[in-house]
């Protein structure tokens, strides 16, 4: 390799590592300031904030998709914690037994689970027996940190996959012999083997909520492995391993390595995720495995092609004339996968500006357009020149390939920054569930349901009961909402009773959402009334 290819490559680094650091910070600011993945807690028993006369016998939290519990905490009023061990999984919902005495005052049930799509979330419910308490402290502060340590860790394993598999495949499928860029290609592997493995530990620390000293424990590794992003790991190792050998082993047998690396990376990318975790998954796992096959083959091609036609060789119009002859089907694919992998993730235009997933799409497409339109005139304006052997078009084309390796690098940084943030196709499927509250009083019971639990035009059905779970027979009940730290009057609507056993409003608009108080207005007789009221959350 000459000087000039070393020259090439070392610019390239330099920028890539400047260009990074500037999506690493947009990154940040697009992404939210707690961190939470796409599952999320739609109903809670003891519902948040409530006041119980009796200590429950067990909790039960309801999700937006299946999870599976890492650690549960019940955190007394004097702040001591007791670990909740025996729970049962039903569909959505995890009921948790509860082997403490409950005292009075306020408690706080804390939870972390990790939701079909490999990544952790966490939360509390607070919940008063007798009279509220100061509340426990809970610790509930992003890791700044572990945050950043996930990121490079994505960033280097896309590095590792896409540009040292992607490149082993370019080497062995569209040369001739001739292999451009080999050791960077090894060393991109390389940091792809070394990425993975602390990727899945920093997946570990992040699914418990443990800091950076408890790395070399075996609980948090088990941890990691556990997620599906265990599989994305243990596939990526595969696929690493078979472009090392590829480029390492014997020449005959370099093109089956090469490409079995290239479809153990799909696959990899296709284990876990947001877009993989998406219904219906018989689409969207195999969008995901096309559209990092198509990254693969084009960001792994670049820097060989770019040191290839910096050389000036023969051979390099017959790497650049594959090259150019393959890339349109890919891109087209590539383009389709992504085009369907966007549309069931971010579903509304307006997501695009109001939530960080759809921001930080924005970025990537800029990024994608700029791309296109750099890839595209180089297709039809410089390759046929560059492949007749035109020295200065040449090199033209290799300062092109070294902008475009940045574009890519930067695309890289964007989509690891997706690890921080739930798609809106998550954020309205949680927003779509219902709230509830359960209220407990000596004269009457009460569950109230509100449909769907976000702002906007919503219905209520209610069940109430007496104090001992028996029949109540009232002959009117009216529901009062009421949120006076927002200066809203209360809202104030008398229920039907279809037949069912239940009381329905169905002429009710929630203008913002928070922590409202529901109260309900039963009158038992002519000369009773009964009132009971507590506090529900209403999402955005």
């Amino acid at each position: 390799m000459s000087v000039a290819c070393f020259q090439l490559v070392e610019r390239t680094v330099g920028r890539c590592f400047g260009l990074l650091a500037m999506v690493m910070l947009l990154a940040v600011l697009a992404a939210p300031n707690t961190a939470f993945a796409h599952a999320a807690l739609i109903k809670a028993e003891p519902a948040d904030g409530a006041v119980l006369e009796q200590a429950p016998t067990q909790f039960s939290l309801t999700f937006s998709e299946p999870v599976s519990p890492l650690v549960l905490t019940l955190v007394r009023p004097d702040g001591t914690p007791v670990a909740l061990t025996s729970f049962r999984l039903s569909d959505q919902t995890v009921a948790i037994d509860n082997p403490q005495k409950l005292g009075p005052g306020t408690h706080v049930l804390s939870w972390r689970v990790i939701s079909e799509d490999g990544h952790p979330v966490g939360g509390s419910v607070l919940f008063s027996v007798g009279a509220p308490s100061e509340a426990p402290a809970v610790a509930d502060a992003v890791d700044l940190d572990l945050r950043s340590a996930i990121w490079t860790g994505k960033v280097l394993l896309y590095i590792g996959l896409f540009l040292g598999v992607g490149g082993a495949f370019a080497l062995t499928w569209l040369t001739q012999g001739v292999r451009w860029g080999q050791r960077f290609v090894i060393a991109a592997m390389l940091c792809g083997l070394i990425a993975a493995p602390l990727s899945l530990g920093f997946q570990g620390l992040d699914a418990l909520g443990a800091p950076f000293a408890r790395l070399a424990q075996p609980l948090i590794w088990r941890t990691g492995l556990a997620t599906s992003f265990g599989w994305t790991v243990m596939i990526g190792l595969v696929a690493l391993g078979f472009g090392l050998l590829s480029l390492v082993g014997p020449r005959a047998g370099a093109r089956p390595l090469a490409l079995a690396g290239l479809a153990g990376l799909g696959a990899a990318l296709a284990a876990s995720g947001h877009a993989s975790a998406a219904e219906p998954q018989w689409l969207t796992r195999p969008m995901v495995f096309l559209h990092g096959v198509g990254i693969a083959f084009w960001a792994g091609a670049l820097l060989p092609l770019g040191l290839a036609l910096n050389s000036q060789s023969a051979e390099a119009g017959t790497f650049l004339r594959r090259f150019s002859r393959a890339i349109m089907p890919v891109v087209a694919v590539l383009a389709a996968a992504g085009i369907v992998l966007a549309i069931i993730q971010v579903q509304t235009p307006s997501a695009l500006v109001n939530t960080a997933y759809g921001r930080l799409l924005l970025i990537k497409l800029a990024l994608l357009v700029f791309l296109f339109t750099l890839a595209a005139v180089n297709r039809w304006r410089l390759t046929a020149s560059a492949e007749a052997g035109a020295t200065e078009v040449r090199r033209r084309l290799t300062r092109s390939i070294s902008v475009e390796m940045l574009i890519v690098l930067a695309i890289f940084g964007v989509a690891a920054g997706w690890r921080f943030t739930p798609p809106p196709r998550a954020l309205a499927i949680a927003a779509a569930q219902p709230t509830s509250t359960h209220i407990h009083a000596l004269k009457a019971m009460a569950d109230i349901e509100i449909t769907p639990g976000h702002t906007g035009p919503v219905a209520a059905s209610i069940v109430i009961m007496t104090g001992d779970f028996g029949p109540l027979d009232a002959k009117e009940v009216t529901l009062v909402l009421s949120k006076p730290d927002s200066g809203i009057e209360p809202i104030k609507r008398p229920a039907t009773k279809p037949g069912d056993g239940t009381w329905r409003v169905d002429d009710l608009v929630i203008p913002i959402p928070g922590r409202w108080t529901a109260r309900l207005d039963i009158l038992i007789s002519d000369f009773e009334v009964v009132k009971i009221e507590a506090p529900i959350d209403i999402r955005p």
